[in-house]
């Protein structure tokens, strides 16, 4: 996961945008496509259709969700520490990007952005389930990259990551305290997003069809 995540900084570095950033993100989604791995929030749509199909349990869903988001922390911590001690040019950015996560904090623009953001996975997940061929699901992994980096919307996992990244370049004013102060609020904002706004009207539509 992290080491598509390394696109992101270095275009951002290279050419100060984040909508190219955005592009670059996309390297992550397409290795997470294509090496089967699981990113936490694309836990909000298979699972609970699954439950919704009676092939599942909430119990199940809740492990699920919870081994995923903390291998994924854990991974990204590890290697973007690498990432931070090969590459001392991406310091600034990392830092510049994770003042920006905290600056903007809990309020109305941090919650959007965090609904955003487990919306916007979600509704790429929820692409690949309905494409019939790779190069498709190719597609909404891109175009699911450029929404979230390039809106630099608030995902509680990839931002993590970069803050991670920052507090291991040794950033000032950024440490463990700041990120779980951010974070506590991000997790529970990108589910609803995710469920809310992406799969509540699939499980809608679902149990209307039974009906």
């Amino acid at each position: 996961m992290t080491v598509g995540l390394l696109a992101y900084p270095l275009a951002l570095h290279e050419t100060g945008s984040h909508l190219l950033a955005g592009v670059a993100l996309s390297v992550e989604f397409i290795a997470l496509f294509l090496a089967h791995a699981e990113l936490f929030t694309e836990g909000f749509f298979y699972p609970i259709m699954a439950i919704v199909d009676g092939r599942g349990t909430w119990l199940e869903l809740l492990r699920l969700w919870g081994v995923t988001l903390a291998t994924n922390l854990l991974g990204g911590w590890v290697t973007v520490g690498l990432i931070a001690l090969v590459f001392p040019q991406l310091h600034p950015d990392l830092a510049e990007t994770t003042h920006h996560f905290l600056e903007i904090g809990l309020s109305w623009q941090g919650a959007a952005f965090a609904l955003l953001a487990g919306t916007a996975i979600t509704l790429m997940t929820r692409m690949q389930a309905g494409a019939e061929d790779a190069p498709t699901r190719v597609a909404a992994a891109v175009a699911g990259a450029v929404v979230l980096g390039g809106g630099s919307l608030f995902h509680s996992v990839l931002d993590s990551v970069i803050m991670f990244g920052a507090i291991h370049s040794g950033a000032a004013g950024i440490d463990y305290l700041d990120w779980l102060g951010w974070i506590w609020w991000v997790i529970p904002l990108n589910i609803l997003g995710g469920l809310l706004l992406t799969t509540g009207p699939r499980v809608l539509r679902s149990v209307e069809a039974r009906d």
